[in-house]
């Protein structure tokens, strides 16, 4: 017996996007098996560990918790997103990359979105909103206080 499909249509790092889904099929498997998107990483699952994360209208969202049907009608960003047109890094992941803020790269994706999302809402977070928004590391919140400062320096 197959599975019914349902029609979506979804903007993908500014990209329009449609594509004929199972109701069951999760947002991350979306993403990396049929887009190829691949930074977005499966961590635990259960949505605690954040590696999932992509922005859906500009909030980060996890996206092992959601199904690719739900997000019909909406933007998403995952962590390819975040780059600038011409392909180099935005200020955020350029920071990552000075501050040392990478670790072992496997929830970088995650963490990346998050600060990105803080940044949206708070262009000036203390370090206790930073370490609120991405559950605390001292590279991470140096990198994001280091895009902080360079994105108000470039106003």
């Amino acid at each position: 017996m197959s599975e019914t499909l349902h029609a979506i249509s979804v903007e993908v790092n500014g990209k329009p996007r449609s594509a004929q889904v199972p109701a069951r099929l999760s947002l991350v498997d979306w993403l990396r098996e049929e887009l190829h998107l691949t930074g977005t990483h499966i961590g635990c699952e259960h949505g605690i560990c954040g590696a999932c994360s992509v922005m859906l209208d500009g909030e980060p969202v996890r996206s092992c918790l959601m199904y690719a049907v739900q997000a019909n009608g909406h933007r998403v960003t995952t962590v390819e997103g975040l780059a600038k047109p011409d392909g180099s890094l935005s200020v955020l992941q350029d920071s990552f990359c000075e501050a040392h803020g990478l670790q072992c790269g496997y929830c970088t994706p995650g963490m990346l979105i998050a600060s990105q999302g803080l940044l949206n809402s708070n262009p000036n977070p203390s370090e206790a909103q930073i370490r609120d928004a991405i559950g605390g590391n001292l590279q991470i919140v140096e990198a994001v206080q280091l895009a902080a400062e360079r994105l108000k320096e470039a106003k």
